[in-house]
């Protein structure tokens, strides 16, 4: 009883949003410098590795599984450790075209989720964090922030619970359990680590614009699968969230640039990439929630607000590297509170404040979001604070002066040494009448 469309679907999206985290791994690494880009990419790789084996093994039981007793609302349970009792099963197909998918694509398409929402935190701690911390920090966060939080969202957590009037918590495809998440332990991570040494002195401006640019195009192309995808189903609702990503972005980046603009003379390529993936968090939650012109509104105040956020790291002294708090934390809470604003029946069947619908949508939004940033910074923060008490998370600054890619990884992105013999060589020719001279005549 398998609907090969829902199904296709599913596999295609899933394997879109593995796209997106070698997107982010060029995203990262154009944005990081010359001497530490290989270790900022091998984090998000690492990040792959270990998260796919442990949501088979834990991960999407203890999202997805009915949690045991007073726990149910807050974590999953063990009935689907290793995933073997999912082999064979499949969703029923309901009378709306929906279902009809075998569970184990299910479990495929949000390991792919997982996987992408712990690599997100690393760009906030480039040039500074121990990548064998890092190995560490990994599965224990996907233990007690992503699993957690995830189920809060979509496992029947108590997200799915709390109401106020006829208001539930609308999370569509991860503004919560993805980018708030991750950006608050972004957050938490900075604060633990502390900043690099230069910041705010130092120029330390992305070593590869090109990289940027490419790592935001799979991104946006993968994220169709990461908000289409989750209609889970080739129907109308796919249809909405396909077309709301695609207008969010692109306003997003007009009004980045135009607040760039305004404030430095020029719209740069940077600004161009970061607006797209801030459109792109901001309209993860409201996908299927909102019209076209709402995606529209997301996505202009999105890229605007983001626009000025990332430089609160210079106003509040914390070294937030790459802007994930600025990207992602900011996105994720304009596109979770805008559900409340601009949610539109035509849509999804709940209306927000400018359409009628009153503020009990966005009082629920607002529960959500502040919960998730309180959880996932707390938990992070100890986290982070035990690696570093046990084995130390911050490198030691001579390893952070000489690049991380050489003292951490014995290798180099770039072939600097060559680069200097050539740029000598150019740089001081042959002498006239030497250049066909053997040894021994020069002798």
């Amino acid at each position: 009883m398998i609907d090969s469309g829902n199904t296709t679907w599913l596999l295609v999206s899933a394997a879109l949003v593995m796209l997106m985290t070698p997107g982010l791994a060029f995203f990262y690494g154009g944005m990081s410098r010359a001497k530490s880009v290989l270790n900022m990419m091998l984090m998000s790789f690492a990040s792959i590795a270990i998260v796919s084996v442990l949501w088979v093994l834990v991960g999407h039981s203890l999202t997805y599984a009915e949690g045991p007793g007073a726990l149910n609302h807050f974590i999953g349970g063990f009935d689907y450790v290793g995933l073997t009792s999912l082999i064979g099963e499949i969703e029923p197909a309901a009378d709306d075209g929906s279902g009809g998918y075998p569970l184990l694509v299910d479990a495929g398409f949000q390991m792919m989720f997982a996987v992408i929402t712990v690599a997100l935190i690393s760009g906030a701690i480039a040039d500074r964090a121990k990548f064998g911390a890092w190995l560490i920090f990994v599965p224990l966060w996907a233990l007690l922030a992503y699993f957690p939080v995830a189920h809060w969202v979509w496992g029947g957590g108590w997200f799915e619970l709390i109401g106020i009037g006829d208001a539930g918590v609308i999370d569509f495809a991860g503004g919560t359990a993805v980018h708030i998440n991750a950006g608050a332990a972004a957050l938490a991570l900075t604060v633990v680590l502390g900043r690099r040494k230069g910041f705010g002195v130092e120029s330390m401006r992305p070593h590869n614009l090109p990289f940027v640019l490419l790592g935001a195009a799979l991104l946006w192309f993968g994220w169709f699968g990461f908000n289409a995808g989750s209609a889970y189903a080739a129907d109308a609702t796919a249809a909405l969230a396909l077309v709301n990503t695609q207008v969010a972005t692109a306003a997003a980046i007009i009004a980045w640039m135009l607040v760039e603009k305004l404030r430095y003379g020029k719209a740069s390529a940077l600004g161009f990439a970061s607006g797209a993936v801030a459109g792109l968090v901001a309209i993860t939650p409201a996908a299927a929630d909102v019209t076209p012109m709402g995606a529209i509104a997301v996505g202009l105040v999105s890229g605007a607000l983001c626009a000025y956020a990332i430089s609160w790291k210079f106003k509040f002294k914390y070294d937030d590297a790459l802007d994930v708090v600025g990207v992602h934390l900011v996105g994720g809470v304009i596109g979770s509170l805008m559900i409340g604003l601009v949610a539109a029946s035509a849509a999804s069947g709940a209306d927000g404040l400018l359409y009628g619908g009153g503020v009990d949508l966005l009082a629920v939004q607002l529960i959500a979001v502040v919960a998730t940033i309180v959880y996932s910074f707390v938990v992070t923060w100890i986290i982070a604070k035990v690696i570093d008490l046990v084995m130390g998370f911050r490198i030691p600054e001579e390893v952070e002066t000489n690049g991380l890619d050489h003292e951490l990884h014995a290798e180099s992105a770039y072939a600097f040494e060559e680069l200097d013999e050539l740029e000598g060589a150019v740089s001081s020719p042959t002498p006239p009448g030497e250049e066909t001279a053997s040894p021994q005549a020069k002798a």
